[in-house]
């Protein structure tokens, strides 16, 4: 398998530390390839996804347990967080870090039975990317030649991809950028089959991927999504059970309520208020594994109430990380001190010097940027996933270290939250968390922290934007080597950690849970339950 030199020092992003963690058959299930049933099947927990399950509009966690069941994409990871080329892609080379080839094994097919061509990367690309389809993971091709052209209208394609012939295709950058070869084995850059585009919207309703399930009914809202195992699947990593239930809940409490009945199977996030129980009820069906996720307060800074940086630092100096972690979390909660996460390259103790509880100092900076604290803050987040105590937790420090009240904003579930972030909906601090798409420090910056970002097509729903950013990241981007592509992303940090659009507030352990009836439960890299390993008892 070949792969730049560069990019190859640049994913190698020492995480040999960190533990393993935290489709369809176009309607017909006697379709080619067919799924097995020669082997047991289980259940999972998920919540209500953003949006139906195809993989350039999903950015989220409960829609990428999904597409990360139906899809394949053209490279994968090791637990070490090194590119493992067992995905769709024979090489991806390229000599300058601009212009890249990618070459296709052989043998790839859709669930459908159709061919996984150059096409089907190329076409679904083109569509993620364009504005007029307002999709969520849109911003992740921005670094393609002609993204710019497809945002304002002046293009229908993007100029940077080519096809070659049925197994090959190109790709021309805008800028050098080491990292492509990692950042392709995100969702955005899936392939779709020629289905998608003749039905979007009923593909979404019955997707049809080329990963090791395949839809055996239509998504349903509020219910889930039936998986069976794919048994054509060219991948070294095919499912050893039958197939996977998706079961959609409200509220993570009943999920946890339902595997201890064992009604489901496997909840890979439990509730706050039962990690010290749980343990001791699951014995070694209870797993902890450590994580890439940062739990934040993000901060509207197009509100003119938080749009003074000295607002936002005082938020975070009023706040106690740890009394929070160890009240609501039995300590399992690292108070976070940095924009980049331990697990990675990068990470430097202490960076974000307004994470330091310092509640004469966070009232000084209130003070000076003339807040008014005659009126409450309101704290967002969504309803269902055990965030409520935490955020009122938030609230009470507030109140008491700096004489500000509080409303608490819980009532919208996370399918309603995203949108209206997306929409400056957040009339107030909001809670956000990130895990990374591809093991570098970059991947906690530009998808947060840019313009590039901005909703529809992005993450970053602070919309916070700063040039002296952009530049950093610019410049670690073309970094001849991860020393120096470090240095900037790090010098990107700093600025952000200054102008705190959000305020870190943890890096993330998770626990979960499972029943007698499924063994082999592993959390990856992603925070997503390894599924093709589950075996069913």
């Amino acid at each position: 398998m070949k792969l730049s030199k560069h990019s190859a020092a640049l994913i190698s992003t020492g995480l040999a530390g960190l533990m393993v963690l935290s489709a369809c058959g176009g309607g017909d299930d006697e379709g080619e390839g067919g799924a097995s049933d020669g082997a047991g099947t289980f259940s999972i927990y998920t919540g209500e996804p953003e949006n139906p399950p195809v993989p350039g509009n999903t950015t989220e966690q409960n829609g990428d347990r999904i597409v990360n069941a139906l899809w394949t994409g053209l490279v994968k990871f090791t637990p070490e967080g090194e590119i493992d080329f067992s995905g769709v892609a024979e090489s991806i080379e390229s000599d300058d870090n601009v212009n890249w080839t990618i070459t296709l094994k052989d043998g790839w097919t859709f669930h459908d039975g159709t061919a996984v061509d150059a096409e089907s990367f190329v076409d679904a690309w083109n569509y993620t990317a364009n504005p007029a389809n307002a999709q969520d993971g849109g911003s992740y091709l921005s670094r393609i030649a002609g993204f710019q052209e497809l945002q304002d209208g002046a293009a229908t394609e993007l100029s940077g991809l080519t096809v070659v012939d049925e197994r090959t295709f190109t790709v021309q950058l805008s800028a050098p950028f080491a990292l492509f070869p990692a950042v392709v084995g995100y969702n955005s850059f899936y392939p779709l089959p020629d289905a998608f585009f003749e039905d979007p919207e009923a593909f979404g309703n019955r997707p049809i991927g080329n990963g090791p399930f395949q839809a055996d009914g239509d998504f349903v809202p509020g219910e889930g999504i039936t998986l069976t195992r794919y048994d054509d699947y060219a991948g070294e990593d095919a499912a050893e059970s039958g197939g996977v239930e998706f079961v959609i809940y409200a509220e993570q409490d009943t999920a946890y309520t339902d595997a201890q009945d064992g009604n489901v199977d496997i909840v890979d996030v439990i509730p706050p208020d039962v990690i010290e129980s749980a343990e001791q009820e699951f014995g070694d069906r209870f797993i902890e594994t450590e994580s890439s996720q940062i739990t934040y307060l993000g901060m509207p800074t197009y509100d003119p109430r938080f749009s003074d940086p000295r607002v936002r630092q005082a938020l975070s100096m009023a706040v106690d990380r740890e009394a929070i972690s160890e009240a609501i979390f039995a300590g399992t909660r690292a108070p976070a001190d940095s924009f980049i996460p331990p697990v990675l390259d990068g990470y430097r103790s202490g960076s974000c010097t307004y994470c330091i509880l310092d509640v004469e100092r966070a009232n000084q900076l209130l003070d000076e940027a003339g807040f008014d604290r005659s009126q409450p803050v309101n704290l967002w987040f969504n309803s269902g996933s055990g965030h409520d105590a935490w955020m009122e937790a938030v609230g009470n420090q507030l109140r008491q270290n700096l004489d500000v009240e509080f409303t608490l904003q819980g009532q919208l579930d996370f399918a309603e939250y995203l949108p209206l972030g997306e929409q400056k909906g957040f009339t107030g601090p909001y809670r956000y968390a990130w895990s990374f798409d591809y093991p570098a420090a970059e991947g906690y910056l530009t998808p947060l922290f840019t313009a590039a970002s901005f909703p529809p097509i992005g993450s970053n729903y602070s919309f916070y934007d700063n040039p002296q950013v952009n530049q950093a990241i610019a410049q670690g981007d073309q970094a001849s080597d991860e020393a120096a592509a470090i240095e900037s992303y790090q010098a990107a940090e700093d600025i952000i950690a200054e102008d705190m659009p959000m305020v870190p507030m943890f890096f993330t352990e998770i626990q979960s849970v499972h029943t007698e009836n499924v063994s082999n439960v592993r959390l990856d890299l992603f925070q997503r339950v390894v599924l093709s390993e589950v075996t069913v008892n």
